[in-house]
């Protein structure tokens, strides 16, 4: 079989033109199904790495946008299998302007702490230690100094919006973080931030970040942390750190279920068009295949000539359309860091995409190539289509 491969692929170039659009077709669609698999993968499947994996987070039951008492963090530390507990609360606030390129992450937190409950991030002990020693001082992510070009000892401003107040910092310290966690982030004393404050607003915090002892005891942190609190005024939820992220993903609407959707709508039109296709060179070459048979070649063999070429014609779209989708992940996967870490192209969705593509050279061409292989001989040779 494998001698009849080079006739189908000379076959698949007699008309250049239409197999070029059909191959820039596929892979145009093969190109952003790849994208949306790669996404929804990440979203779904990404395994998260160990650090990640022994944290959790504890927010206000109602929202995110309602805060918690600082002095949860002393019982939160009783639990048994918890070995480290630090606040985060999110400040907003305004860098040089509104524009989108000066936004990035933002939070007050405890700086004794934030180092031990992440240890992925790297820190020379020097820096932590300015960064801990002073009351106005700042540590931000290595790629987060970069996009803004920000160094050691910049003084930099942050305007309050959700706070009344306007932050005066000093970077201290630059921590480096690893491909599945973000550094484009800054951390500043949180203490700092309530001396601005009303006494109505001292003493809340944002989330509890908490650092299990193994994973196996993360389950079992979230349900006793929440019983512990479920009388209270300020009720809590605490997930994994994974399903704290995904969380924010579900605030957008049934995300798996629109990306499913786009998916298996590409999948759809690119087979309309591909069978489309098919059909024409079939009707075409009526004629060569009732030669082809008076020659010897059997059914089988006209009707494995016709799939193989369809096949490779969806085969060289898609291995396009994949090195297209893998170039764009590679290039832009690191600006997506904040929510799930960075994109990436795992072996598995680049299978998928292929395996898809072999599928829509296959399902496009059987019905053509079956009708035209069962044409008898004498109304193939007349055939004047």
């Amino acid at each position: 079989m494998r001698k009849y491969i080079p006739f189908a692929f000379k076959n698949s170039l007699r008309n250049k033109r239409r197999t070029i659009l059909t191959i820039a077709s596929i892979s145009v669609s093969l190109f952003l199904l790849g994208v949306l698999i790669a996404v929804y993968h990440a979203f779904y499947f990404r395994a998260a790495p160990p650090e990640q994996a022994l944290r959790l987070v504890m927010r206000n039951r109602v929202s995110l946008t309602f805060s918690i008492p600082e002095y949860y963090e002393p019982k939160i530390r009783q639990i048994p299998g918890v070995k480290e507990v630090v606040s985060r609360s999110w400040f907003g606030g305004i860098y040089i302007d509104n524009r989108p390129e000066y936004f990035f992450p933002r939070f007050g937190t405890d700086p004794e702490r934030i180092f031990k409950v992440y240890p992925e991030m790297t820190i020379d002990p020097e820096q932590l230690k300015a960064f801990q020693s002073e009351r106005t001082a700042a540590a931000i992510g290595k790629t987060l100094a970069e996009k803004q070009n920000l160094r050691l000892g910049q003084k930099i401003t942050l305007k309050g919006d959700i706070y009344p107040v306007d932050l005066e910092l000093t970077i201290r310290a630059i921590f480096e973080g690893t491909a599945d966690s973000s550094d484009n982030v800054m951390y500043f004393h949180r203490k700092y931030v309530e001396e601005g404050l009303v006494n109505a607003r001292k003493g809340l915090v944002g989330t509890f970040a908490i650092l299990a002892e193994s994973a196996e005891a993360v389950p079992r942190i979230a349900r006793e942390a929440d019983e512990m609190f479920r009388n209270s005024d300020r009720q809590t939820k605490t997930d994994s750190e994974r399903a704290f992220q995904l969380s924010f993903v579900s605030m957008l609407g049934n995300v798996k279920v629109f990306l499913l959707s786009i998916c298996g709508a590409v999948v759809f039109t690119i087979l309309l068009v591909s069978a489309n296709t098919m059909a024409m060179s079939v009707r075409e070459r009526i004629k060569e295949i009732g030669v082809l048979r008076t020659l010897g070649f059997t059914t089988d063999k006209v009707l494995a000539m016709i799939i193989a070429e369809a096949v490779i014609i969806a085969m060289l779209g898609g291995l396009l359309g994949c090195l297209m989708a893998f170039a764009v992940v590679q290039v832009l996967g690191s600006s997506l860091q904040v929510m799930f870490g960075t994109l990436r192209m795992p072996p598995v969705v680049l299978l998928i995409s292929l395996g898809v593509a072999f599928a829509i050279g296959l399902l496009s061409s059987v019905i053509p190539a079956y009708n035209a292989s069962r044409v008898p001989i004498t109304d193939a040779l007349r055939h004047l289509g």
